[in-house]
């Protein structure tokens, strides 16, 4: 299996809240996981839709999100 492909792709299209235009990650959940945690980050499905809308992926805003 290539490193794109993804057996769960049109299933986690459905529930993906990524915003972010053009993501070559969009729908591959394992992909999207692995980028961001090497960036210290979460995902944008780990955030409220008005935080995932910011870009703002960073555990600290994670936390923020969470705490307000």
């Amino acid at each position: 299996m290539a490193k794109s492909d993804c057996p769960n792709l049109d299933a986690n299209l459905k529930e993906c809240s990524c915003s972010y235009p053009g993501c070559p990650r969009k729908g591959r959940c394992c992909e999207c996981l692995q980028y961001h945690l090497k960036s210290g980050e979460l995902p944008g499905c780990c955030f409220p839709a008005d935080v995932e809308r910011s870009y703002d992926r960073s555990m600290a805003r994670f936390v923020a999100s969470r705490s307000g």
